[in-house]
């Protein structure tokens, strides 16, 4: 059984350890969790106008936060998601939410929305012909040759009578073997979106992802139609399901969803023409 001094001298022992695991009344775990924070996020992008919008704007706003920033360009989109899936990327500005879900169907990817971005629509354009009037049987258009947007791309072809896509047609398996001859006998031909603009002289029309519009200094609004874009093909922020209650992923919200970003856009040139966040209005 303990006596008095053994008593006394345990008690002391265990004060000074308490005092040492707390240091400053702070909780031992809180310093663990502050020492471990991420403070360096690699955020991906294709070749577009959304890596401009990051590095210009976003970036900086990190960078005052004390993070480490790695923008990443790919020349591929389809490389993006298998390196988040690798562990390789945080973030990713390109892809909608259509696709991203696609994506996560055929990777077994958990992504998630983190925040929305001004987004670029689709576009038809032409270097041959001024009018869509020009249009006539045999003539050659392209559309991008993932799934998802050759939908859309398909979708703006059908709205002009030009086609028709065959009823039923699931968007994450489409391709041109689901379009119908409409008002005109056309060949519809699939092509990276990155070569769209391109190989557009090579060909009559071509419907062309937005963001490459304006990475190329064009404007979108100078195109001879532009989609009016559903919701869930609008460009968002995509990062992994598991790191949404990560700081640096909350960071990274709160620049998106910024006053300084929202200026930046709208003062901006290159985006005319691009799909602004439904919150902007207000």
């Amino acid at each position: 059984m303990m006596n008095l001094k053994q008593f006394k001298i345990a008690m002391a022992l265990g004060l000074t350890l308490l005092v040492s695991a707390c240091g400053n009344g702070e909780p031992k775990a809180n310093v663990e969790n502050k020492s471990t924070e991420k403070k360096t996020i690699v955020v991906a992008f294709g070749p577009s106008s959304y890596g401009t919008q990051f590095t210009t704007a976003i970036q900086p706003m990190l960078e005052a936060q004390g993070y480490e920033v790695v923008p990443r360009v790919f020349s591929q989109n389809a490389q993006i998601n298998r390196s988040m899936k690798d562990g390789e990327v945080d973030a990713s500005i390109f892809q909608s939410v259509a696709y991203m879900e696609d994506i996560n169907r055929l990777l077994g990817m958990d992504m998630v929305k983190l925040a929305d971005t001004a987004s670029a629509p689709q576009s038809l354009r032409s270097s041959r012909h001024q009018s869509l009037d020009a249009i006539k049987d045999g003539m050659t258009i392209t559309v991008p040759n993932d799934p998802v947007n050759a939908e859309r791309a398909a979708r703006i072809l059908e709205n002009l009578g030009w086609i028709k896509i065959k009823a039923g047609v699931d968007p994450v398996k489409f391709s041109v073997n689901d379009i119908e001859k409409g008002q005109y006998d056309l060949v519809i031909k699939e092509v990276d979106p990155a070569q769209a603009l391109r190989s557009i002289d090579d060909v009559d029309f071509a419907v062309i992802n937005g963001n490459y519009i304006a990475n190329m200094g064009l404007k979108i609004t100078d195109s001879l139609i532009v989609e009016d874009t559903p919701a869930e093909h609008v460009v968002m922020v995509s990062i992994l399901g598991k790191d949404q209650d990560q700081q640096w992923a909350k960071d990274l919200k709160k620049a998106y969803e910024s006053k300084e970003f929202e200026n930046y856009i709208k003062n901006e040139p290159l985006y005319d023409g691009f799909i602004f966040p439904k919150h902007w209005d207000n």
